[in-house]
């Protein structure tokens, strides 16, 4: 009996984990088939029932574009830098958007996952992984479009569209650490909402907030101008040297210090760290209190 347990060899053994830091890397390499029928998950009950379906992601980003154009740049004549005030908006719109999606849906991962997680093992990491890949989906769609408008308006020569093509080699980066920072935010708000509920409805308040405390509907260079004094700590957003330098490199608006985009990297890490331990911690016990 001895010699037959010995000799039998288990492709996998599911124990507790208790640490804080006991993350399971390898799982999630493991599952990564189940990452990417998770995306195609996503992506169909997206649009599942819709009339427009998939062109939803071109049409959002265009009307809302459209409206910060007219009430912020025409009504409220906030100045773009020189730029096509629709290009310097949709600009910041579609960063904003990937961003904001990516913090907003893993922001609800163990609520709308329950009854999933409850009867099935697998890397609850998967979920938010399969999120952000989702919205990257969706981001690589609304890009193309931007490149689009930003090649009608520099082939014009006189519209003040100069890009940088040093900083666009830059894009990949940029967008990874974007994604990461929505991940990482959305995860630790995750990760409360099992006991605090209170959190998953103020999440779109305060995005909306946030989105306001960002370069998007504004110029970084009319904060500087009428408060100089606060520019260093407005700068302290994470996501505003990340939109400044996307702007610096595909419009060719003035850019602040690189000493701020490393800030924001240093700030990304700390964040996205911080989430993969707490969710991971959390997971543990979160069928007993969600």
């Amino acid at each position: 009996m001895d010699n037959t347990r010995k000799s039998e060899r288990w492709d996998m053994v599911i124990k507790p984990r208790r640490g804080w830091f006991d993350i399971d890397i390898k799982g999630l390499v493991r599952y990564r088939d189940l990452i990417l029928l998770m995306v195609k998950r996503n992506f169909t009950l997206l649009y599942k029932q819709t009339i427009l379906g998939p062109a939803w992601v071109i049409i959002q980003p265009l009307l809302t574009t459209v409206v910060f154009t007219v009430v912020f740049g025409n009504l409220a004549g906030l100045p773009t830098d020189g730029v096509p005030k629709f290009l310097f908006y949709m600009a910041g719109n579609v960063m904003w958007h990937f961003f904001s999606q990516c913090l907003t849906v893993t922001s609800n991962t163990f609520v709308n996952n329950s009854r999933l997680f409850g009867k099935v093992y697998f890397p609850r990491l998967v979920m938010p992984f399969a999120t952000v890949l989702t919205e990257m989906i969706n981001f690589a769609v609304q890009f193309l479009l931007f490149i689009i408008f930003v090649v009608i308006y520099a082939a014009r020569g006189d519209s003040g569209v100069n890009p940088n093509w040093q900083l666009i080699l830059l894009t990949p980066l940029l967008l990874l650490q974007l994604g990461l920072l929505g991940l990482g935010f959305g995860i630790i708000i995750s990760a409360l909402t099992t006991k605090y509920r209170d959190l998953a409805m103020l999440v779109t308040f305060g995005v909306h907030l946030w989105m306001y405390g960002t370069p998007v509907t504004y110029s970084t260079s009319m904060i500087a101008d009428k408060f100089p004094g606060l520019i260093g700590v407005y700068m302290l957003n994470p996501i505003t040297p990340i939109i400044e330098l996307f702007r610096a490199a595909y419009l060719g608006v003035p850019r602040y210090s690189y000493g701020y985009n490393l800030l924001s990297v240093a700030v990304t890490a700390v964040v996205f760290a911080l989430g993969v331990v707490l969710f991971s911690h959390t997971e543990k016990t979160f069928m007993d209190t969600v």
